[in-house]
C-alpha cells in the first residue's frame, strides 16, 4: 500500500499536465501512486497521461467524462486510490520540491489524524509575487494533533481541496465523496472538517497554485452560481449536530462566501433575487444558537441578507460598472475619421454571410486561411468573402477573390460588419470583438521555438515581441484555434492562454499534400523551372532573431558540387524576408517569392532545414527530410525551444557543410535510418492532416454542422501522400 494517492483531474489542461507529473514523480519520496484522471482514452490529456504511465508503474490513469465535472473526475479518482493519504492536485498546479517528504515526515509526528491541512501558494499567471493565503488560516491552531473543537475557526470551508492530506480510511468510512456541481470545494471542505476527529497542520508550502489568467471558473457568470447554495445548504444539514463553539464560525465563513457572490449582479445574469431569497432563507433556518452578528459593514450586510432586503442590500454595496468600463478602454483606429466611420459601421448589425480572411498580416492570399476560403466557396456558398491585403500586394491577388487594401474605408468597414474572422496571425490592434461574431484563428505552423508568452524568459525574442498585455488582448477575440497535432494544441494553451476551443482539424493548407495529383507535381517543378531528371533540394532556413537580416548559413553552390551533379537546390529564405539574399544560377534557384509554399514543397524530392516548422507540413509527403543544426545550442538558449529536435528528428541531422554533403552523397538522406526516423516524426506531428481539414473547419465553423458531420480523421497508415517526381517519371 503506497504512502500517497495523488489524484489529479486533467480536464482543460492538457497543456500543463506533464508539468504537474512531473513535479509528483520528482519528489525525492517515491512511496506513491499517481492517478491522472482524464476525459477519454482518446482525450489530449490522456496520451499524456498514457506516455507517463508506459515509463513509470506509479502512473495510473483513470478517465471521468467531461460531464461528470471536476467533482466525478476527483470521486473517480478517489475510488481507484489505495493509497494510506490522499492528496489532490489540479492538473496546472505543481507539488514544491520535497513536499511529500515534508508531509510524511509530519504525518509521522502527528500520529494516525483524518486531515493534515497545510499552506499552499498562489502564483500570478504572469507577473506580481505569489501569495500565502492558507498561513493566516493555520496560524495559532494547536501544534500537534488536536481535536477540531480546539481550534473551531479551522472549517476547512475556505481551504481547497488540494491544500489537506486525507485519511483514506477516514473518507471511506465516513462515505464522503465531492459533491456534484460547482463550489464542490467548499462543500467537500465543510464536510471533511465537520466529519473528522482528529487534525494536523503543516505550516510549510506544500503546493504551488498556478492562477489561470482567464480567472476562476467559479467567478464566470451563469446560472452556475446559484449551486453556491447548494453546496451551503448541504454542509449546514450536516452541521446542525456540532456544539456552538464549532457551529458559529463555520456559519460565519459559510455566509461570508455567501455576501461576496451575492454583492457581485455581474455574476449572475438573471436569477439575483430568488438567490438573495434563498440566501436569507438558509441564514434564517441554520442560524445557530447564540450567533452574534458580525461588527460594521459585514454585520449590516448579514442583518440585510436575514431580511430580505434585497434593494438595500444593493443600495449598499453598490452596482459592478466593470463591465462598461472595460468597453470604453477597447482600442480604436488612430485616424479621428476613420475612427468615427468605424464606430458608426459598429452600430449597424453583422452581416450573417460575410466572411474576413487575412494571411501574414496582409501579405496576399496564402496559408490556411486561403485553403479555407477556396473549400467555403465550394461547401458554403452563400457566403461572401473578403480577403484583407496591403496595398503593395494587391497586384497578387486572384482575379475571382474578393479584397479590401488594409487601412482603407472598406477594411474598417467589413472588419465591423463581418460575422466571421478568419487569420493566420492577428488582426490589427483596433479591431473589435463584436458579440456573435465569431473569430478563427488558424496559426501558421507547428511550433518548434517558444510562442507567445512562453517567448519572456528570452530576452531577444522579448524586445522585438512588444506588448505581451496587448498580445493577449488579441489573444481574448479568438473563438476557435487551428491545431495540426496533439503537440501544438498543448503548446498553444501555454503560450497563448485564452478562452477559446482547440480545434485539432488538421491545418487546411496541408491538404494539397494527399490531393495533389501527379500533374500537378510536374506543374510545380516547371513552374519553378527544376531541370527535368534533376533531384530538386528544398533548402528552407528559419529566422534568427539575433540576425539583422538573412543569412543563408550555408554555400549553396559548394553544396551542390560536394552533394553530386544530380542535385539542385530550391531556396527559400523566411517569409520575414521578400527576397532570398541568393541570385539564381544552373543549380540554385531562389524560390523564396514565390507564393505558394505548398508549391516548393510539392516540387523537392527532400528538405534540409534548420529548425524551420515547414519540417512538420513537408513531413506529410514522407519525404525525405535533413536537419542542418550547425547552430543548434546558439538557438535553442537564444530562442526557446518547445521540445530538444536533436532527440526527435524527422531524419539525420548534420553538423557541418560536409556531413551535409555526404549525407546526400552517399544517398542516407533517403535511406532506412531517416525512413524509421521520418516515420516517428510523422505519427507524432502529422497526426490530423489528411487532405480534409479545411472541409472540416467549414462544416464547423460555417456549416455550424454537428460533430458528426465533421469527417473523421483518416489514419496515418491509410493516406496516400501526393507522388514523388521519380513515381511521376516512372
Amino acid at each position: 500500500m503506497p504512502r500517497f494517492s495523488i489524484i489529479v483531474p486533467s480536464h482543460g489542461v492538457a497543456g500543463r499536465l506533464s508539468q504537474a507529473l512531473d513535479s509528483v514523480l520528482a519528489q525525492s519520496f517515491g512511496d506513491l501512486e499517481l492517478i491522472p484522471v482524464c476525459d477519454a482514452p482518446d482525450a489530449p490529456a490522456a496520451s499524456v497521461a498514457a506516455g507517463y504511465a508506459e515509463r513509470d508503474s506509479r502512473v495510473i490513469p483513470v478517465h471521468s467524462p467531461p460531464s461528470a465535472g471536476l467533482s466525478g473526475a476527483r470521486n473517480t479518482g478517489l475510488r481507484a486510490a489505495n493509497g494510506t493519504y490522499l492528496l489532490f492536485l489540479d492538473g496546472d498546479d505543481v507539488l514544491v520540491p520535497g513536499a511529500l517528504a515534508l508531509l510524511d515526515a509530519r504525518l509521522a509526528e502527528a500520529g494516525d489524524v483524518d486531515v493534515l491541512y497545510f499552506e499552499h501558494e498562489r502564483t500570478p499567471w504572469w507577473e506580481g509575487e505569489p501569495g500565502n493565503p492558507a498561513a493566516p488560516l493555520l496560524a495559532g491552531v494547536p501544534q500537534g494533533a488536536f481535536a477540531p473543537d480546539r481550534a473551531p475557526a479551522l472549517t476547512g470551508v475556505a481551504l481547497p481541496a488540494w491544500s489537506a492530506a486525507y485519511r483514506r480510511t477516514f473518507v471511506a468510512d465516513r462515505r464522503l465523496l465531492f459533491p456534484d456541481g460547482h463550489f464542490t470545494d467548499l462543500g467537500w471542505g465543510g464536510l471533511t472538517t465537520v466529519a473528522a476527529e482528529r487534525i494536523a497542520v503543516l505550516r510549510s508550502v506544500v503546493v504551488r497554485h498556478r492562477l489561470r489568467r482567464q480567472g476562476s471558473r467559479l467567478n464566470l457568470p451563469g446560472p452556475h452560481q446559484h449551486e453556491l447554495l447548494d453546496q451551503v445548504e448541504l454542509v449546514l444539514e450536516r452541521a446542525a449536530a456540532l456544539p456552538g463553539e464549532r457551529a458559529r464560525p463555520l456559519f460565519e465563513q459559510v455566509f461570508g462566501v455567501v455576501l461576496r457572490t451575492a454583492a457581485r449582479p455581474d455574476r449572475m445574469p438573471g436569477g439575483r433575487r430568488a438567490f438573495f431569497r434563498r440566501a436569507g432563507r438558509l441564514h434564517r433556518t441554520h442560524r445557530p444558537a447564540g450567533f452574534r452578528m458580525p461588527g460594521g459593514s459585514i454585520g449590516v450586510q448579514h442583518r440585510l441578507l436575514a431580511a430580505g432586503a434585497y434593494t438595500a442590500f444593493r443600495a449598499l454595496r453598490g452596482v459592478n460598472q466593470a463591465a462598461a468600463r472595460a468597453a470604453e478602454r477597447l482600442p480604436r483606429p488612430h485616424m479621428p475619421l476613420t475612427r468615427l466611420r468605424y464606430a458608426l459601421e459598429l452600430r449597424r448589425p453583422l452581416d450573417p454571410h460575410l466572411a474576413v480572411y487575412c494571411a501574414y498580416w496582409g501579405r496576399g492570399y496564402t496559408c490556411n486561411p486561403a485553403a479555407i476560403h477556396a473549400t467555403a466557396r465550394e461547401l458554403a456558398p452563400h457566403i461572401r468573402s473578403v480577403f484583407l491585403v496591403e496595398a503593395d500586394q494587391a497586384h497578387a491577388m486572384p482575379e475571382d477573390v474578393e479584397y479590401a487594401v488594409i487601412g482603407s474605408h472598406r477594411y474598417w468597414q467589413v472588419l465591423a460588419r463581418a460575422k466571421y474572422l478568419v487569420n493566420n496571425a492577428n488582426f490589427a490592434e483596433g479591431v473589435v470583438k463584436r458579440p456573435g461574431s465569431v473569430h478563427l484563428q488558424t496559426q501558421h505552423g507547428t511550433p518548434l521555438k517558444k510562442m507567445g508568452v512562453d517567448q519572456s524568459t528570452y530576452p531577444v525574442v522579448a524586445a522585438q515581441t512588444g506588448s505581451f498585455t496587448k498580445l493577449l488582448g488579441r489573444v481574448d477575440r479568438w473563438d476557435f484555434n487551428l491545431s495540426a497535432n496533439r503537440h501544438s494544441t498543448e503548446t498553444w494553451e501555454r503560450a497563448f492562454p485564452g478562452s477559446y476551443e482547440a480545434l485539432e482539424y488538421g491545418y487546411p493548407r496541408n491538404d494539397v499534400y494527399y490531393t495533389a495529383s501527379a500533374h500537378d507535381v510536374v506543374r510545380a517543378r516547371r513552374k519553378l523551372g527544376v531541370p527535368d531528371g534533376r533531384t530538386a533540394v528544398l533548402y528552407a532556413p528559419t529566422h534568427r532573431d539575433h540576425h539583422t537580416g538573412f543569412e543563408p548559413g550555408l554555400d549553396l553552390e559548394a553544396f551542390c558540387e560536394a552533394a553530386g551533379e544530380n542535385v539542385v537546390v530550391l531556396l527559400r529564405a523566411h517569409y520575414f524576408y521578400d527576397r532570398g539574399a541568393f541570385r539564381n544560377t544552373g543549380r540554385v534557384i531562389d524560390v523564396t517569392a514565390h507564393r505558394s509554399a505548398e508549391d516548393v514543397c510539392l516540387a523537392a524530392d527532400a528538405l534540409i532545414t534548420d529548425y524551420s516548422s515547414i519540417m512538420f507540413d513537408y513531413a506529410n509527403l514522407d519525404r525525405p527530410i535533413v536537419v542542418y543544426a550547425d547552430d543548434w545550442e546558439v538557438y535553442r538558449h537564444t530562442r526557446g525551444v518547445c521540445f530538444d529536435l536533436m532527440a526527435e528528428p524527422p531524419g539525420p541531422v548534420a553538423r557541418t557543410p560536409e556531413e551535409l554533403a555526404r549525407i546526400f552523397r552517399d544517398g542516407s538522406y533517403a535511406g532506412p535510418e531517416s525512413k524509421q526516423l521520418r516515420a516517428g516524426f510523422r505519427a507524432r506531428f502529422c497526426q490530423f492532416d489528411d487532405g480534409l481539414a479545411a472541409e472540416r473547419v467549414v462544416r464547423r465553423i460555417f456549416l455550424n454542422q454537428p460533430p458528426e458531420a465533421i469527417p473523421a480523421v483518416i489514419p496515418l497508415a491509410e493516406r496516400l501522400p501526393a507522388p514523388t517526381a521519380t513515381l511521376v517519371r516512372s
